[in-house]
C-alpha cells in the first residue's frame, strides 16, 4: 500500500492507494486561502499542515492501519512559505500561487533588467516575505519552500528541506541549463540559496514520515499538474492530458530532450518539467486556461441560471445547440495560445429567442472551445499529434461538456476514473520509487479510462475565432501588461 497526501488550492486530501493502483480510502480536508484585499490571496501554513496530519492519519485508521510502503506528496505549485528553521513556525502568512501583489516588482525587473519573472511565481513572492516578515533575520535561520517542501518538512518532523523539479522549475528561481537554483537570479532579487531546498527527484526516497505511525519512507514530490500528466498515464511524448478545475490546465509530454529556453513559445505554451526519475529529466509544454469551471460557479452563484454545477449539464441538454450563442470565458483574461490579461467575457448572437438552455450550452461550449485552443496550441509549438486528449478535473463528470469538447477538438475524449489525477500520479511516483513498478510506463498501464467519448459533430471554429476577436483588448491597459 501507498499513502498519497494531495494538497490542492481548496483543501487537501489523503488516500491510500493499493498495489493495482487503485485508491482504497480517501479523507479530504477543505482548506480555503484567503483574500484580505483584492488581488491579495494567503494561506494559514500551520493548519494547513496539521489538516494534512489529521487527513493522513484518519485515512490510515479507515483503511485498517495498512502497512505503507512510500508517501507520496502531490501539490499545489509556486505558493509560496518561509518558516523558521529551528522551530519551524511560519514567519507570516504563506502566500498562495494566485496572489498578485507582486505585479508592480515584475513590471520593474522586465522592464530595468529584462527578467521575466510572472507574480504567480514564487520569486517575488519571497522577495515581499523577506522584507516584510523577516526584515533583520539571519537567512540561515530561515527555510523558503513551496508547498511540497512545506509538507515534507511536516511529515519528517524537520528532518528534510526537500523540491523536486517540477516544483523548483515554476519557482522563477530555476535554471533549466544548470538543472537547479538560478545563482545569478538569487544574487539579483537578494536571496541568499542557504534559504532554498535541496533539490530531488519526483520519484526517490528521500527521507521518512516520522509523523506517521511506523515511519515510512518519503518517496515522490510532485506539481499537481505534473502528477496529474502521470496520474493520467500520459508518459510518452505526444500524450497529453487536461485538468478543468477553476481553471484549465493542458500538459503534453514532449520526452528527454532539453528545451532550448524556459520562455512562452510562439503559441502561447510555456516548457516544463514533467518529473525526474534516477536524476533524468521528462519535460512537457504546458497550456493555461485562466478561467473554466469559474464560468460555470457564474452561472450558478452570480446569475442564478443553475442551482448546482451539475444542474448544467441538464439544462444545456434542452437544446440541441446554442442556436448561434457564443460565449467567450474570459473572466479573468486570456491564455494560451493568445496571452491578454485585459480580454474579459464575451456573450455574442443573443436574439429575442435567445432561452437559458441556449445560454447554459454556449457556456459549456465555450470552455470546450478554449480546450481545443490550447490543443491546437501545443500541437503546433512541439509538433506533436495528440492522438487522444485525456481528461479529469470537476468539469469532467459533465457529459455535455465532455461531448463538447471532444467535438471542438476532433479528437477522442478519455474521461479519468477519478476527478483528481493527481492522487493517483504521485501514487504511481511513490511506486516507482520503491520497486512496486519497475518505470513510469509500466505504472501508467494501471490507468484505465471511465468513458471514451468520440467526436460525434463538429463546433464552429471559425464563429469562435471571430468570437474571440471581439474579446481582446477590452481593457486596454491590462492587455499592455506581458511576464
Amino acid at each position: 500500500m501507498m499513502l498519497v497526501i494531495d494538497v490542492g488550492t481548496t483543501g487537501l486530501r489523503a488516500a491510500v492507494m493499493r498495489p493495482d493502483g487503485s485508491l482504497k480510502t480517501v479523507e479530504y480536508r477543505a482548506n480555503n486561502p484567503v483574500s484580505p484585499f483584492p488581488g491579495l490571496v494567503e494561506f494559514d501554513a500551520t493548519l494547513m499542515a496539521e489538516l494534512a496530519l489529521d487527513a493522513a492519519i484518519a485515512v490510515l485508521d479507515r483503511a485498517g492501519n495498512p502497512s505503507i510502503g512510500a508517501v507520496g506528496i502531490a501539490s499545489q505549485r509556486a505558493s509560496t512559505v518561509v518558516w523558521e528553521r529551528a522551530s519551524g513556525r511560519p514567519i507570516g502568512p504563506a502566500i498562495g500561487w494566485q496572489d498578485l501583489r507582486t505585479i508592480g516588482e515584475c513590471l520593474t525587473l522586465k522592464a530595468e533588467h529584462g527578467l521575466s519573472l510572472a507574480p504567480n511565481q514564487s520569486a517575488t513572492k519571497l522577495v515581499w516575505l523577506l522584507a516584510n516578515a523577516a526584515a533583520g533575520r539571519d537567512p540561515s535561520e530561515l527555510c523558503f519552500g513551496t508547498v511540497d517542501s512545506w509538507i515534507a518538512w511536516t511529515l519528517s518532523q524537520g528532518a528534510i528541506h526537500v523540491t523536486d523539479h517540477t516544483n523548483a522549475a515554476v519557482t522563477g528561481l530555476y535554471s533549466i541549463e544548470a538543472a537547479g537554483w538560478n545563482t545569478g537570479v538569487c544574487e539579483l532579487l537578494g536571496i541568499d540559496p542557504v534559504m532554498l531546498p535541496t533539490i530531488v527527484n519526483s520519484s526517490g526516497v528521500v527521507g521518512h514520515a516520522a509523523a506517521l505511525p511506523g515511519a515510512p519512507t518519503i518517496a515522490a514530490l510532485a506539481g499537481d499538474q505534473q502528477a496529474s500528466l502521470a496520474g493520467q498515464g500520459c508518459t510518452r511524448p505526444g500524450m497529453a492530458k487536461i485538468t478543468f478545475g477553476t481553471g484549465g490546465m493542458l500538459d503534453l509530454c514532449t520526452g528527454r530532450e532539453r528545451p532550448a529556453a524556459a520562455d512562452r513559445s510562439p503559441n502561447g505554451t510555456f516548457p516544463i518539467v514533467a518529473w525526474t526519475i534516477g536524476g533524468t529529466e521528462t519535460w512537457a509544454v504546458e497550456a493555461i486556461m485562466l478561467s473554466a469551471g469559474t464560468n460555470v460557479e457564474w452561472l450558478r452563484d452570480d446569475m442564478g441560471l443553475i442551482e448546482s454545477a451539475a444542474e448544467s449539464h441538464d439544462v444545456a441538454s434542452g437544446c440541441t445547440s446554442s442556436d448561434g450563442v457564443v460565449y467567450v470565458p474570459a473572466l479573468l483574461g486570456l491564455g494560451t495560445p493568445r496571452w491578454d490579461f485585459g480580454a474579459r467575457g464575451t456573450l455574442l448572437g443573443v436574439t429575442r429567442g435567445t432561452e437559458r438552455s441556449h445560454v447554459v450550452r454556449a457556456v459549456l461550449e465555450g470552455i470546450a472551445h478554449r480546450g481545443a485552443d490550447m490543443v491546437e496550441a501545443a500541437q503546433a509549438d512541439t509538433g506533436h499529434d495528440i492522438p487522444t486528449l485525456r481528461i479529469d478535473g470537476g468539469m469532467s463528470r459533465n457529459p455535455t461538456f465532455v461531448q463538447a469538447l471532444a467535438n471542438a477538438s476532433g479528437k477522442p475524449v478519455e474521461v479519468s476514473p477519478v476527478i483528481e489525477a493527481t492522487t493517483i500520479g504521485a501514487g504511481f511516483l511513490a511506486g516507482v520509487a520503491t520497486g512496486r513498478w519497475s518505470n513510469l510506463d509500466e505504472a501508467a498501464t494501471a490507468w484505465t479510462p471511465h468513458s471514451v467519448i468520440e467526436p460525434t459533430d463538429s463546433l464552429d471554429r471559425e464563429m469562435w475565432a471571430r468570437a474571440i476577436e471581439r474579446t481582446i483588448c477590452w481593457i486596454p491597459e491590462l492587455s499592455a501588461l506581458d511576464f
